[in-house]
């Protein structure tokens, strides 16, 4: 269900701006130095072609009649998926279109989602592939320029590379379906959406003035690292993560010692100038977690947030409910001092003053440190 878009929307606007050339005010290569650049737009309708399996041959009032649906729902479900919208005489959609809205009434026939479920779903459909398809995209147009011949490249790309990796999307997708549909059965027959998990924000520090003074490529290169190091502490330590967003990452695990482990791995490795992670903080909450469509919502997963915003570089701030899970203490507990090694003897803690913060007036954090 992917309908073309209209010529010049910037479909491809994904492969870089100097494969088509620069403007005037785009440094070196502008107006007044012209460079001679490889024209892929032949190559990127053989792509398109590809990738559709078919050429546009339809027009949307076409596609819903010939689905069995109203051209309303067709047009809700390519809304919800993030595609463009497109006129009753433009001829912008093949068949698998029409099979892809046939697919989607079915699941909804066979009661397998309702109405609002399906819209969840979709959308969250979209927002994932979509980002997905841009770094593919990426990924493909920056090795084609670089050949002698960029369209001949793009051309062998589409057709060696993206089947293998539909393929390799397919099984990754079922291997996460394995362990979640686990993960669910194991820790809650219920089926219920709530669950107990640690909660942990690690956040990069400085990441606002340090990425104004670095270019996109030093940008990723910074970056790397750290999506790196949490991506293999975090599996390594049998959490998941839920999201990134730039210099923030955001992960949950069943255990609170072992997303309390990865924390203070993080922020030991930032510390360490010999290491390329940069310097970071975090925040970690344990307690009632509502799980919906991948991500994680609800009060511990805020106060994890708050707490990373007012953590300080380089530590890692706990919330009542990790305190009490990683010390075996209560956290009124008055008699264990503002500085306490707690029972577990792996770790102790620094109770600081209680701090406002957003939607919490008093919030109680302590500092986490290994022993």
């Amino acid at each position: 269900m992917n309908p073309r878009a209209a010529e010049g929307d910037g479909r491809f606007g994904d492969v870089p701006s100097d494969v088509y050339g620069r403007g005037a005010s785009d440094g070196p290569g502008g107006a007044d130095q012209p460079v001679e650049l490889p024209d892929l737009a032949d190559a990127l309708v053989v792509v398109e072609d590809f990738l559709l399996g078919d050429q546009p041959s339809l027009t949307r009032l076409q596609v819903a009649e010939r689905a069995g649906v109203s051209l309303a729902v067709a047009e809700q479900m390519w809304r919800l998926l993030g595609f463009p919208n497109q006129d009753d005489d433009s001829v912008a959609f093949t068949p698998a279109d029409v099979e892809a809205l046939r697919l989607a009434q079915d699941l909804t026939e066979l009661g397998i989602l309702g109405p609002d479920s399906q819209a969840a779903l979709v959308r969250t459909w979209g927002r994932s592939f979509a980002r997905l398809a841009e770094w593919q995209t990426s990924l493909l147009a920056d090795v084609a320029v670089e050949g002698p011949d960029p369209q001949q490249r793009l051309t062998e790309l589409a057709g060696s590379v993206l089947p293998r990796v539909e393929k390799l999307q397919s099984y990754v997708w079922r291997r996460h379906l394995a362990s979640a549909t686990s993960r669910m059965l194991t820790v809650d027959s219920t089926g219920s959406s709530v669950t107990q998990q640690a909660v942990c924000f690690v956040d990069i520090v400085g990441y606002t003035s340090q990425s104004k003074n670095l270019t996109e490529r030093e940008l990723v290169d910074w970056l790397e690292p750290f999506e790196d190091a949490a991506t293999g502490l975090v599996v390594d330590h049998g959490g998941r993560i839920i999201k990134t967003i730039g210099d923030e990452v955001l992960f949950v695990a069943d255990d609170a010692a072992a997303a309390a482990d990865v924390a203070l791995a993080m922020t030991a490795r930032g510390a360490d100038p010999e290491d390329r992670l940069p310097q970071v903080r975090a925040g970690l909450a344990y307690g009632e977690v509502v799980s919906r469509l991948g991500d994680v919502f609800g009060p511990t997963v805020n106060v994890a947030a708050r707490l990373t915003s007012v953590a300080r570089p380089g530590t890692v701030l706990v919330d009542r409910g990790a305190y009490e899970a990683l010390s075996g203490r209560v956290g009124d507990d008055e008699s264990a001092g503002p500085d306490d090694e707690g029972a577990d003897s792996a770790y102790s803690f620094r109770r600081t003053r209680r701090t406002p913060v957003k939607g919490y007036s008093r919030l109680q954090p302590w500092v986490l440190r290994r022993r």
